[in-house]
């Protein structure tokens, strides 16, 4: 055997050898990473390097929160495939892509911080740079489901999206560069626990610290008697029948946001006369005035009551217009009656418009502001005049 050969087999048991144990350095440095994130900590089972395909793979990733009181993990992931994305290879774009099969997230809403759960206090993609240092270009989430416990505390009312489907792409703008909304997201589910489901569909700009985005959300076909609960503690009343749709498209663009609700009910039916079981007196006149209610506004063709509600303001201060509103609620009665669908007339222009109306607004503040300042000086020297006209009199 020769020298060549030796040196040859000797670099194959080496390759073989590094192959085995490069899992196990992996492995050990991502649950290192994972053990301490602001208030969280991880654990990756188990990890397998697949070097031909340029990927690895992690088994059984669980993120939960250290002294919490909420026995679900923040995040169950049974498999995560991180690979480089050879389509963006192609074009000369070392940049990854990331699926996530059947995740689980559970999140947890509460008044002390040790039973609620939100994950907001951590910058999630710093870690995922720590695990994956290629930039991510596209995010998947196959069959996974999201949680919300106590959504709304009292009643308590969860919500939960199963068979949750997702896909974010062009997340580092390799396609459209120019485009301001470069990145396309969809996503669906299904509300189990209300019996509808759900679809959602935007463009967004992913690299700004606030994204931006224009979107279109649906809830389809909820069930009025699983909102019974909520009725009974905030309206005195519960529904005996009927589904609500929900309609929803928004634009922001530098904070500023601009679109509206469109809640659409069906057959719904709130006063039954022979309820008698825990039906006060006073219960019994708010569902009557309200099914007088429902008869007055109901668009009688289509069975149907609906409005719809603009939303606009800022991330932080959403503002809703009451007139606009009960002028819905008449137009779906009387003249015509909202469709179930999106009015696809909101776009990333209407937000720009809230910029520009802001900074009118803005400007007319420092004029009349300036304004102000002026007359108090003006006011000043005239005081200082009549005060210097005062001594010279004096001194006469």
């Amino acid at each position: 055997m020769n020298r060549t050969t030796k040196i040859l087999i000797a670099f194959v048991v080496l390759v073989i050898i590094a192959r085995l144990l490069l899992p196990y350095f992996v492995l050990r440095y991502v649950n290192k990473t994972l053990a301490d994130m602001d208030g969280y900590t991880g654990h990756v089972e188990d990890i397998d390097i697949q070097l031909i395909r340029g990927a690895y793979q992690i088994d059984e990733l669980r993120v939960r929160k250290i002294n919490g009181k909420i026995k679900e993990p923040f995040l169950f992931i049974p498999k995560t495939d991180l690979s480089i994305e050879w389509k963006s290879l192609f074009k000369g774009k070392l940049v990854s892509e990331v699926e996530c099969y059947e995740p689980e997230l559970n999140f947890a809403f509460a008044d002390s911080e040790a039973s609620s759960q939100t994950g907001v206090e951590v910058d999630w993609t710093a870690y995922l740079k720590k695990l994956l240092p290629i930039n991510i270009n596209r995010f998947a989430i196959i069959n996974g489901t999201i949680n919300l416990t106590s959504l709304v505390t009292q009643p308590r009312a969860d919500l939960a999206l199963k068979q949750f489907q997702g896909e974010v792409r062009n997340i580092r703008n390799v396609e459209d560069k120019a485009n301001q909304l470069p990145s396309p997201v969809t996503a669906t589910g299904n509300v189990p626990g209300y019996g509808g489901t759900m679809t959602f569909s935007a463009n967004m700009n992913l690299l700004k610290v606030v994204p931006d985005f224009d979107y279109n959300l649906r809830f389809s076909d909820l069930q009025l008697l699983k909102l019974n609960p909520l009725a009974k503690e905030y309206a005195n009343l519960d529904f005996e029948r009927g589904t609500v749709s929900v309609y929803s498209e928004m634009a922001m663009l530098n904070s500023k946001l601009n679109g509206y609700l469109k809640p659409l009910t069906k057959n719904m039916k709130i006063f039954k006369l022979n309820e008698h079981e825990g039906r006060s007196v006073g219960k019994f006149f708010t569902e009557l005035i309200a099914q007088a209610g429902t008869a007055v506004f109901k668009n009688q063709k289509h069975d149907q009551v609906a409005t719809r509600i603009p939303l606009n303001g800022t991330i932080d201060d959403v503002q809703t217009a009451i007139w606009p509103t009960l002028f819905g609620v008449l137009r779906n009665a009387y003249i015509e009656a909202f469709k179930g669908e999106f009015d696809n007339n909101i776009t990333l222009q209407d937000a720009l418009k809230s910029i520009k109306e802001d900074y009118k607004a803005k400007r007319a503040e420092r004029k009349a502001e300036r304004k102000e300042k002026r007359a108090e000086r003006k006011a000043e020297r005239k005081e200082k005049r009549e005060a210097r006209k005062r001594e010279k009199e004096k001194s006469k």
